[in-house]
């Protein structure tokens, strides 16, 4: 029996993952933890996306993964560069909560559905299906990916262990 090598992907941060090994990312709240998959090539991806757009950026210097729009571009191709294509690349994604509740109901303190209807939006101008979905509510979820079968597992505390 062999262990599977897990690779840790932090707030703000991608990696991929390939050979059987898994991407694990832990405490996505509004934050979306964006997985892309290549049956083909078994080669997967993972962003733990903060914020939907690099627009409302105040560093000079920006974290690419931290934002939507940036995250998934760079993701697509450091996924190509590792043998995957595009055309056969699939989402899946989870996370996206309102971890709190605001009254007045001000866009900008949407932060978990704006992530994720700017995720949903960038897939389909990119043509790249969402297979699946675990996102919205009030909680957190840890993910984990795996690059062989590109099964999603989502954990929460609240509820129990999902697979998409």
């Amino acid at each position: 029996m062999t262990e599977q090598q897990l690779i840790k992907v932090g707030m703000a941060d991608l990696n991929i993952a390939s050979g059987g090994e898994a991407l694990k990312t832990t405490g996505l709240g509004s934050c979306v933890g964006l997985t892309l998959y290549d049956s083909v090539a078994k080669v997967g991806g993972m962003a733990h996306v903060m914020l939907p757009s690099s627009e409302i950026a105040r560093e000079s210097r920006i974290n690419a993964a931290k934002y939507a729009d940036t995250a998934l571009p760079q993701l697509i191709e450091r996924m190509e560069e590792a043998g995957a294509r595009k055309a056969r690349m699939v989402a899946k994604m989870a996370g996206g909560a309102q971890m709190f509740a605001f009254s007045g109901g001000a866009d900008s303190l949407r932060i978990g559905p704006r992530n994720v209807e700017t995720c949903t939006a960038i897939l389909a101008d990119l043509g790249i299906p969402i297979l699946a979905q675990d996102t919205g509510g009030n909680y957190g979820r840890t993910i984990e990916l795996d690059s062989t079968s590109g099964t999603l597992s989502i954990r929460s505390v609240q509820h129990g262990i999902k697979e998409l």
